[in-house]
């Protein structure tokens, strides 16, 4: 039977300078996300990328004395070293240098000018280069950049516009009938209402750089960033080329991932261009809120950075991706600090889950030789423990289906943390002096399911967990009870032998991190 597709993208990134932990959190949710798919059975494509056109790049390639394509190589192979060191899982890396984007941006600009969607006129406004974006007086705040914070430079040429504004009824209508495109609620009701203030055509070519793909009817011309851009989510699935298998197969995408400064390019411009071209649009759009320092917004532009590759050092790989998964609300902004991030590994990943598959083990080596015995028919505390995790792979699906991936993981930590409450009732330590055998397999035996459980649905978000887990539990070379399909209670064959491993999380001194 063939498996249903599914599609995810993160934004493409702009090789202005290295990645932070803001970056990490898209490109990780999007992978946590597509790893869970793939659990659960769905043929996946992830795409990530570079965005890697316009003047910035132009200008910061001139003062290194570089070709700007030389100097968005180096930055690009920085991306990639990133994403492989934090595990990411993407089927496809698309950059807007691509010969194979060139021609669809091309095909798609050529197709809006003759249909009558794009024309030529003059272009004055306010432009900020660091945020490549056009501003009018009344948007300046005091006279800058209003994201940045930067001077910003009048500017005046001739430009190609794209009719955009001839979409906005359409644009609305789709909105009523589609209510769920665009989430958290709070976006969609910020992009009606700004549709409602009146929507203007678009700029969307430029004359005053030459780092760009050529508009093909009038080369001194390159295509603006928007429709450069946003085309990459097609591009990459052979839109438009020979071979389009992919497009045909995973078109329209299931979710667009992106921060919330960017929700507006993606759920109006994006659209409207589809809309123009008589194609599907995405299903949904997500706009996630941002990482925070006591300063304010992390950025680039700012300086204000944490380097995830330090942290990765530092921590672990699976530790960061945990604390940035769970400590980000779905839509809402998240305050970094390091000290958040050592708490949450000392609770959750020490103290709760590390700690419960240790000292279980440990027990397990101790009064049943390392042999995991049947249980005994449940009492007490147990339908409590077995309820719990039994229903919880239900209700990580539907926070996943929300893309609500800190509810998934509090969900699933729900069950390491009754599991070890479960420990403290039964008391196994006591069952094993009062030889009270029978009861005491029954204990065991629940809490290894119980791990065995949890280590499945947190494996998204951890890849490496169930590596440095199934060894411990005895199930490495048993594909069969790792996967989501598995995730049936007391599947777990008794005669299994269990051994105590290394320490997967150990906890982190506070006092020594405050004194580096």
């Amino acid at each position: 039977m063939q498996k249903p597709s599914f599609y995810i993208t993160t934004p493409i990134y702009y090789p202005s300078d290295n990645l932070h932990i803001g970056h990490a959190y898209s490109t990780v949710a999007s992978d946590s996300m597509a790893r869970y798919k793939r659990l659960t059975g769905y043929d996946v494509w992830f795409l990530t990328g570079s965005d890697e056109h316009g003047q910035k790049i132009e200008r910061a390639a001139q003062a290194n004395n570089q070709t700007p394509k030389e100097y968005v190589d180096k930055i690009v192979d920085g991306f990639k070293r990133l994403w492989e060191r934090l595990d990411v899982s993407y089927d496809d890396f698309i950059r807007t240098t691509d010969e194979r984007h060139r021609i669809v941006v091309q095909k798609i600009f050529q197709q809006l000018y003759e249909q009558g969607d794009i024309y030529k006129a003059e272009y004055e406004g306010w432009y900020c280069t660091p945020c490549e974006t056009f501003f009018t007086e009344y948007q300046l705040a005091e006279g800058k950049c209003p994201d940045c914070q930067r001077d910003v430079e009048k500017v005046r040429e001739e430009s190609y516009f794209f009719r955009q504004s001839n979409y906005a009824d359409r644009w609305m209508k789709f909105i009523e009938e589609n209510p769920e495109f665009i989430q958290p609620t709070s976006r969609r009701n910020e992009m009606i209402s700004f549709v409602k203030q009146g929507l203007e055509d678009l700029c969307v070519s430029r004359t005053t750089f030459d780092w760009g793909i050529k508009v093909p009817f009038d080369p001194k011309h390159v295509v603006y960033v928007w429709v450069d851009a946003l085309t990459n989510y097609i591009s990459a699935l052979g839109y438009g080329q020979g071979d389009d298998s992919l497009y045909k197969k995973f078109w329209p995408a299931d979710i667009h991932l992106v921060g919330k400064d960017i929700v507006r390019f993606h759920t109006i411009i994006w659209p409207i261009m589809l809309m123009a071209l008589d194609l599907p649009l995405p299903k949904k759009v997500i706009g996630h809120g941002w990482w925070m320092l006591d300063s304010g917004k992390m950025s680039k532009s700012k300086g204000n950075v944490v380097d995830p590759h330090v942290l990765a050092d530092k921590y672990g790989v699976d530790a960061v991706r945990y604390f940035l998964l769970r400590e980000l609300p779905l839509g809402a902004d998240g305050i970094y600090s390091e000290e958040a991030l050592v708490k949450r590994v000392n609770m959750d990943l020490a103290n709760d889950y590390g700690n419960l598959l240790s000292r279980s083990a440990t027990m397990m080596e101790k009064y049943q030789g390392g042999v995991l015995q049947s249980p005994g028919a449940p009492e007490g505390p147990d339908a409590e423990l077995i309820d719990l995790a039994v229903s919880a792979p239900a209700k990580v699906e539907e926070y996943m289906s929300k893309c609500d991936l800190a509810n998934a993981l509090a969900t699933i930590w729900q069950v390491v943390g009754r599991a070890n409450k479960y420990l403290e009732e039964t008391a196994p330590w006591s069952l094993a002096k009062g030889e009270q055998h029978e009861r005491l397999n029954t204990v065991l035996y629940n809490v290894a399911e119980v791990i065995r459980f949890t280590t499945i649905m947190a494996s998204p978000f951890m890849p490496n967990l169930p590596g440095r887990v199934w060894p411990q539990l005895g199930i490495a070379d048993k594909s069969e009870l790792q996967s989501w399909e598995s995730l049936r209670w007391a599947s777990l064959p008794a005669g299994t032998t269990v051994k105590r491993g290394e320490v997967l999380f150990p906890r982190i001194d506070l006092k020594s991190l405050e004194q580096e």
